[in-house]
């Protein structure tokens, strides 16, 4: 077994090797060709040949949409937890101020008389999602570890009971009817309805290419270079005269605001909003999505948020033995975390720093066993 998952290492590792080795026209043909197969991904003509990779149990369509919040989501926690090194345990609840932000300003049945929008609310989520993660950090970014997690844990719970029990959330009556994106064909129809999940797919997966690129321009410059440091080492980076505050601020407002814009996109396609869709359970999944498909590595956050919605997804509608498998989707997620965490701690695509960390340490045990 061991030998296996050495030739397994190593065939990885010489593959990541040749890929940056490779050409620059190389890589962005073939990043091209990826781009272009997830465009055509939601057309059945397409999926059809992909044997039991698309879902049987529910509309794959709307699965591939949810993947890709979770994509949205993951990539924003990895701007925290993966390049910061601060644990988030709250992240939906920045997901949870932009999709009421959308519900509260364009619904007909929330109690304002003016309905705005969509696409005028949506900054407006965004930018009130950031102001939350500011809100958030000021006091409590002098804290680390554990305490940090708490206090995180805390704000999500505090944005669920408010959702409850404030009359102008209205609890679990929620908002209905919020309007879609705006958008219509040459023969008038809307683009964005209620029963093709696709164009909201392709929306999305257009804005997590803007995201990404902007997010890797951000871990490129003295911001993502002071994240980094402030990862490995906070109290050193500090004495080299890091303003580690004002950067951790920065992480959380980052990914405060991609979380906000993930929640707008959801309320616009959802139509209906309510404090049943915020629960603690989905910061757990996003935090470990971004572990599971490795901390610090854009393209492993991406991988992540796909492959852990559709791994709790691919159980709906099968059943084994009578038994109908989507019951313990939870049971069977769990195993596969708990398998990554003993045959591949550093996540599916490793963060090169985070690798070698690893690496190192594997030989420590070596050595010392």
């Amino acid at each position: 077994m061991t030998t296996v998952l050495e030739r397994v290492r190593a065939g990885r590792e010489a593959a990541g090797e040749r890929w940056r080795g490779a050409p620059r026209w190389v890589r962005w043909v073939l990043l091209a060709a990826v781009i272009a197969f997830f465009y055509a991904l939601p057309n059945r003509e397409f999926y059809q040949w992909l044997g039991p990779i698309p879902t049987t149990g529910s509309n794959f369509g709307q699965v591939l949409f949810m993947m890709s919040i979770y994509v949205l989501l993951a990539v924003g926690l990895n701007i925290v937890v993966g390049f910061a090194g601060l644990l988030d345990l709250g992240y939906f609840g920045f997901f949870a101020v932009g999709a009421y932000t959308v519900a509260v300003l364009t619904s007909p049945s929330s109690d304002l008389k003016t309905v705005w929008p969509w696409l005028t609310v949506l900054p407006i989520g965004v930018a009130l999602a950031m102001a939350s993660g500011v809100l958030l950090g000021l006091p409590t970014l002098r804290l680390r570890g554990d305490y940090l997690a708490i206090v995180t844990l805390g704000f999500a719970e505090m944005i669920r009971l408010t959702a409850t029990s404030a009359g102008f959330l209205r609890g679990q009556r929620g908002f209905n009817q919020i309007p879609h994106p705006p958008g219509k064909h040459s023969d008038g129809t809307p683009i964005f309805g209620v029963l093709d999940a696709r164009p909201y797919y392709w929306l999305v997966l257009t804005l997590i290419i803007l995201v990404v690129l902007g997010v890797r321009n951000l871990t490129r410059s003295r911001v993502g270079r002071a994240w980094i440091s402030i990862r490995e080492d906070e109290d050193a980076a500090q004495l080299m005269g890091v303003p580690t505050f004002k950067f951790k601020l920065w992480a959380f407002a980052s990914g405060a605001a991609i979380g906000g814009l993930a929640g707008v996109l959801f309320a616009g396609k959802q139509n209906f909003v309510n404090n049943q869709s915020f629960e603690l359970l989905n910061s757990i999944i996003i935090l470990a999505a971004v572990i599971l498909g490795g901390s610090g590595n854009i393209f492993g956050a991406i991988l992540g948020g796909g492959l852990a919605y559709y791994l709790i997804e691919r159980f709906r509608g099968v059943e084994l033995f009578g038994i109908e498998l989507y019951e313990y989707r939870f049971m069977f997620f769990g195993l596969c975390l708990i398998v990554m965490m003993i045959y591949r701690p550093q996540g599916l695509i490793a963060n090169r720093r985070r690798a070698a960390e690893f690496k190192d340490r594997r030989k420590e045990v070596t050595v010392g066993g």
